[in-house]
């Protein structure tokens, strides 16, 4: 197995993503003698479900590690137990609390008790080339994402469709969070054409048959199960006309390819292309996290037209990323990275396409797609890269 990038102080933590990332093995490899709970198991869900305190029952008086709690979400009021038990066992006995978490619905919708500051927020994201290393393919990654189990299976693309169906039955249906779970499989496959394009509601209420109301609220629910986000606008500053609709993700390109529909009359690149930079968003997404980098990540779009695809804007500097699958590069691919140069011209711009040559426009950088995935940790945290080598 590879190793993964996220690393976690000696403190109380959440780990929060999406199913499928790698949680429960993460946690199971770094704390290999915890007291593990999975909320999954039927038995201790019903049993914690019904009496939280007895999660005090289910730690040894002598115990002094990790106790970790896989889906919290599942029981929220059991974080009322754990505060409690941080002020009182886990200090005296040397108790370390880790939950993870899949969803921030409940624990959103019932406002329930954080621990007010007294556990980290972690996140854990798809693989990413850093970690994979050597065995990064950018060709089948592309294909199928990049969910650990995928990126081991020898038939991805069933997973794929099981891992979609569980999340619509496990989360969705018995959650009983949609009436309607056929408008909202539709809504699934309407929201798929709008992978890294800028958000019309309008339009894909039309497109799935349901009223505009219930599909803002599906967004709402794709970004609680963390399975989706919405890109803001970078408006700091601007000198130009801005348009204010959100860009939309799925959280993994294998998940998006799997959701979008693909007939006769769909050509490759209107599924390529937002694969490719789906891959680069996930990226960025994942060492901003991992390595700390603080960025607060956007995209850039004019009144008339003129688009940059993402903005990383933070103490390390401001970033400007165009993502084509191209593999030609033409001065007119590269007039909107210009027009961002000129409105911001502290700005370092890199156009990243799918040929083979690395090479220099003005203050643009021209990458090849895997090379700048490899050369990303550098870029997002320059310290923190050196000591990963």
């Amino acid at each position: 197995m590879w190793n993964r990038v996220l690393n976690v102080s000696e403190d109380h933590f959440f780990l929060f993503g999406p199913r499928g990332t790698g949680k429960s093995y993460w946690l199971k490899e770094k704390f290999p003698h915890s007291l593990y709970l999975d909320l999954l198991d039927g038995a201790l869900y019903r049993t914690l479900l019904a009496t939280p305190e007895r999660i005090d029952d289910m730690i040894p008086p002598n115990y002094s590690g990790v106790v970790v709690l896989d889906e919290i979400q599942r029981v929220p009021l059991l974080l009322n137990e754990i505060h409690r038990l941080i002020e009182g066992r886990a200090k005296t006995q040397g108790l370390l609390f880790a939950m993870t978490g899949s969803s921030a619905r409940k624990l959103r919708r019932k406002g329930v008790n954080l621990l007010a500051g007294r556990a980290l927020t972690c996140r854990m994201h798809p693989m990413t080339a850093l970690e994979l290393g050597k065995d990064f393919n950018l060709t089948r990654t592309l294909r199928y994402g990049c969910l650990p189990r995928v990126l081991l299976s020898k038939n991805p693309k069933d997973f794929l469709e099981s891992y979609v169906t569980t999340y619509l039955r496990e989360e969705v249906q018995q959650e009983g969070l949609v009436r309607n779970l056929e408008g909202f499989s539709r809504f699934l496959e309407a929201a798929s054409f709008s992978q890294g394009s800028p958000l019309n509601i309008s339009s894909i209420s039309s497109d799935c048959a349901v009223g505009r109301k219930a599909v803002e609220d599906y967004f709402q629910i794709l970004e609680d199960l963390l399975l989706a986000t919405r890109l803001q606008v970078f408006t700091r500053r601007a000198k130009r006309k801005l348009i204010s609709a959100p860009k939309f993700y799925y959280f993994d390109l294998g998940v998006y390819r799997t959701i979008r529909p693909k007939g006769l009359l769909d050509s490759d690149f209107e599924v390529d292309g937002p694969s490719l930079e789906t891959l680069v968003y996930q990226e960025l997404k994942a060492l901003n996290d991992y390595l700390h980098s603080g960025y607060a990540i956007s995209y850039w779009r004019t009144t008339e037209d003129h688009e940059v695809d993402f903005i990383l804007y933070g103490e390390h500097g401001l970033h400007a990323i165009e993502v084509t699958k191209t593999s030609r590069i033409r001065r007119a691919d590269m007039e909107s990275l210009q027009l961002f140069c000129e409105d911001y011209p502290q700005a370092k711009a890199y156009f990243v396409y799918g040929g083979t040559r690395k090479e220099r426009f003005g203050p643009i950088e021209a990458w090849p797609v895997e090379l700048f995935l490899r050369a990303l940790p550098k870029l997002m945290a320059p310290s923190v890269e050196r000591s990963l080598k």
